[in-house]
C-alpha cells in the first residue's frame, strides 16, 4: 500500500499509514471516504492535495519537518495538475491496496 514516485529532489516512498490517516482527516476536516470521494468527483480543496503529499512523505519515512519542507518548495509553487496525480496515486495505494507493479 506504498507508492514511489520522484518527487522534488528524488525518489520517496509515500504510505498512507493508519496514524497518517488520521493526521489526514484532522487536517482536511473529512473522513477518509469523503476525501477520496472529493477526488473522484474533482472537488477537492488544494489542501487536500497537499496534505494527501505530505502525510504520505511522513507514512513513507520521512521527517515532519523534511516532508514540510518538500511540499513547501516542490508541491505549492507548482501546477495543481503536475502534482493532482501524485496525491490520487498516494490515496488510491491504500484505498485500493494495489502493489507496486514490479520494476517501479
Amino acid at each position: 500500500m506504498r507508492h514511489t514516485a520522484y518527487f522534488g529532489d528524488g525518489e520517496k516512498t509515500f504510505t498512507l499509514t493508519s496514524p497518517m490517516i488520521d493526521e489526514l482527516q484532522r487536517k482536511t476536516g473529512v473522513g477518509i471516504g469523503a476525501l477520496y470521494a472529493r477526488f473522484m468527483r474533482q472537488d477537492f480543496h488544494f489542501a487536500d492535495i497537499i496534505e494527501i503529499i505530505r502525510t504520505g512523505l511522513i507514512g513513507g519515512g520521512t521527517s515532519p519537518a523534511e516532508a514540510q519542507t518538500l511540499v513547501d518548495t516542490y508541491a505549492k509553487p507548482r501546477p495543481i495538475m503536475e502534482v493532482l496525480p501524485l496525491a490520487f496515486d498516494i490515496l488510491d495505494a491504500r484505498w485500493s491496496g494495489k502493489p507496486e507493479e514490479a520494476g517501479e
